[in-house]
């Protein structure tokens, strides 16, 4: 006999904060091994017999799994960004430092650097970006036309520091 909807309800209010400390000692995503381990429990046909530690079980499994998963793409990465060519083609009168622009990228408030990184990288047009942003496609012209210029006087910024 698996639980019912309201057994579980109680579980999730009673052990959730309990269980987010429990991940956080594995994963720097908590939150998900515990939806996971949940999950597992609503999926499950046949009750446990210690329900919270079958809880507590599941909710470490889900930890080291999402934990090694997040390690190897990080790993894969890695690999890939190493080995990947510039994504810009430099004039030879107007070279760009592709460490500082990518540091000056992640300076970027997140909605700017997520429209330029969707239009540069992604190739989207602005009408795809504000679909996926849920923003107007004339928004992400805009802040991608802002985020433009914020990178422009950021270099602009450290060039005049290495001058002096």
């Amino acid at each position: 006999m698996s639980l019912t909807v309201q057994e579980i309800n109680d579980l999730v209010r009673i052990w959730t904060p309990r269980l987010l400390l429990f991940a956080r000692q594995r994963t720097d995503a908590p939150e998900d091994a515990v939806q996971e381990a949940f999950l597992g429990l609503y999926r499950t046909r046949i009750r446990p017999d210690d329900v919270v530690a079958w809880l507590f079980q599941a909710t470490r499994n889900a930890a080291v799994d999402g934990s090694r998963s997040r390690t190897r793409r990080r790993s894969r990465e890695n690999i890939v960004a190493e080995s990947a060519p510039n994504w810009f083609e430099p004039s030879e009168g107007n070279r760009l430092d592709a460490e500082l622009v990518t540091e000056k990228l992640c300076e970027l408030p997140s909605e700017l650097r997520e429209v330029v990184v969707a239009r540069l990288w992604g190739e989207l047009s602005f009408e795809q970006i504000g679909k996926l942003t849920k923003m107007s496609h004339a928004t992400a012209h805009r802040r991608y036309h802002e985020a433009i210029e914020t990178l422009r006087r950021l270099l602009r910024i450290d060039e005049q520091k290495e001058r002096r």
